[in-house]
């Protein structure tokens, strides 16, 4: 039998082990909460989208000409997107194409 020289073991019940991932758990969350909250509710122009999800000039028109087209509005050249609309639909495109 072969041992390494590293190793660690713990002995911990139940209720301690739940406590620890449940901690963890909100730790995530309220990080994700957070980032959630320091989003703009809107991007203004091309370079918003271009911004946003960090891709080239001509993909930002792609996506704002078809899998974003129900989130961004137009008004002549000026272009506004919801943020979270875009996000939204943005992650239905990648999974139909998943």
């Amino acid at each position: 039998m072969k041992t390494e020289e590293n190793v660690s073991m713990i002995l911990i019940n139940i209720d301690d082990l739940e406590h620890v991932i449940y901690s963890a758990l909100e730790k995530v969350l309220e990080n994700k909460k957070i980032i959630a909250k320091e989003q703009p509710r809107y991007v203004k122009g091309l370079k918003g989208i271009r911004e946003l999800f960090g891709v080239s000039h001509g993909t930002a028109q792609k996506y704002k000409d078809t899998i974003l087209k129900d989130a961004v509005s137009q008004q002549g050249r000026v272009i506004i997107t919801d943020v979270e609309k875009a996000i939204e639909l943005f992650n239905e495109a990648k999974n139909k194409t998943n």
